[in-house]
């Protein structure tokens, strides 16, 4: 949260990769850390892709990060830049492979209904996404309804996640945390 000190905020974003996954978001992450305070990192699950069951699993996890950028540059001059540097291609499908995926999920407390950005991200209620933001802050109530985030989620959703627990530890250790 702000401080009177720092004009930083605490944002989540979802992270996700069909295309060789590790390798591409272990290059997001060092591209993060040269702009950003990455703060957290989530446990990393193996999931479907949506809808496309002919294309490879997506790996998916969460980054906290600080930052006294606005949510806008920290989506658009930020994530794009770094989804341009590992090849993303955006395609009107929404649900294609994709290199890499990074998107704003939470902003502080800050809620946005703009046509490019919207905060709370209505991806967090995907149990890869929300329950990993979750894991980093476990009292995570949604700026919008005020809602618990825990109160999206039942037991059967956690039990669908497929953990990678040597890669979140190798992306871990990459930053020491």
């Amino acid at each position: 949260m702000t401080s009177a000190a720092d004009n930083s905020e605490d944002a989540y974003i979802a992270v996700g990769s069909n295309i060789e996954p590790e390798r591409n978001i272990a290059a997001a992450l060092a591209l993060l850390r040269k702009s950003l305070q990455v703060t957290a990192i989530s446990t990393f699950y193996r999931t479907a892709a949506i809808d496309r069951p002919e294309q490879p699993d997506f790996v998916n996890g969460v980054f906290s990060v600080r930052t006294a950028m606005g949510p806008r540059a920290l989506k658009f001059d930020i994530l794009r830049g770094i989804e341009r540097q590992l090849g993303r291609v955006r395609t009107a499908d929404k649900y294609a492979a994709r290199t890499i995926d990074l998107d704003v999920v939470l902003y502080g407390r800050v809620v946005l209904e703009d046509p490019e950005l919207h905060l709370p991200d209505p991806d967090i209620a995907r149990p890869f996404v929300g329950l990993a933001v979750l894991e980093l802050t476990p009292d995570m109530e949604l700026p919008d309804s005020r809602r618990p985030l825990e109160s999206l989620f039942s037991a059967q959703d956690r039990e669908t996640l497929q953990p990678m627990a040597e890669f979140t530890r190798q992306l871990k250790g990459s930053i020491n945390l």
